[in-house]
């Protein structure tokens, strides 16, 4: 019987053999690597994967589609929300049915559902020790978001908190022709790598610094920033008289650590 998609969970479905090859070579999976699937759906990029790992862990909500996959040979199936799995129990689950030592980083890819992807981003954030890297396909809109730089209109708190962790790389552009039913947006591949040796810094103090920080984007920072650093009884030097889009990742972190001091 055909799938229907369903909006309500964002469902496109890749259908572009060539781009979906081109990921999988972009994934590299190899056998006895610990990796997770997140929305295989259909399984456009669980087959690939799984022909050159020989077995794959997938996160799938939709229990007709989570039924289906539990039929083919080599996956392990959760059923489940990914936002809210334990990504220390899947790491366990996933070495456990890839044959990997209990500690084996957690290789992670995913065509992310448009309307939950920054969510999910932020949940494996919480995860991202256990992670050798992360392949995925989001709106592109949101990719230029995560990749972008210091004064530009893309910069924001989502570029602040993803760079601070991870090095990250636009791999591939996806055009809406590639899905069905075709999404009212661009979409694009990324590669999202941990930094073996991150910044120091509390995420929880950098996450609520960097929310205040872009709160009011088109303030100069000590309208916003300034203040909540006053209320901090911050004593350092800081330069308020700078929009938050101004100010690079590391300015940022260095703040957050000098306050957990």
């Amino acid at each position: 019987m055909k799938h229907i998609p369903r909006k309500r969970f964002g469902q496109h479905f890749l259908t572009d053999a060539g781009l979906i090859e081109a990921i999988a070579d972009a994934i590299d999976p190899r056998p006895g690597q610990a990796l997770v699937e997140i929305g295989p759906g259909l399984g456009a990029l669980t087959r690939p994967v799984l022909q050159r790992c020989g077995r794959l862990t997938v996160i799938e909500l939709d229990r007709d589609l989570a039924a289906r996959l539990r039929a083919w040979p080599g996956l392990e199936v959760l059923e489940s929300d990914v936002l809210r799995v334990d990504w220390r129990a899947v790491q366990s689950q996933a070495c456990s049915h890839a044959g990997a030592a209990l500690q084996t980083s957690l290789r992670v890819v995913g065509n992310l559902p448009y309307n939950i992807s920054t969510p999910i981003l932020f949940h494996l954030l919480e995860a991202a020790d256990i992670v050798q890297d992360q392949h995925f396909m989001l709106q592109s809109e949101v990719v230029d978001r995560m990749v972008a730089g210091p004064d530009s209109k893309a910069y924001g708190r989502l570029s602040v908190m993803l760079q601070w962790r991870y090095a990250m790389e636009r791999v591939l552009d996806v055009p809406p022709e590639a899905f069905d039913p075709p999404p009212a947006v661009d979409s694009a591949v990324v590669r999202m790598q941990p930094l073996a040796l991150p910044p120091l810094a509390d995420a929880r103090l950098l996450s609520e610094l960097v929310t205040v920080a872009f709160s009011q984007r088109r303030k100069l920072l000590r309208h916003t920033l300034g203040r909540w650093l006053a209320q901090k009884d911050f004593t350092g030097t800081f330069d308020a008289q700078r929009r938050a889009e101004e100010v690079p990742v590391s300015e940022y972190v260095e703040l957050a650590r000098s306050l957990g001091d």
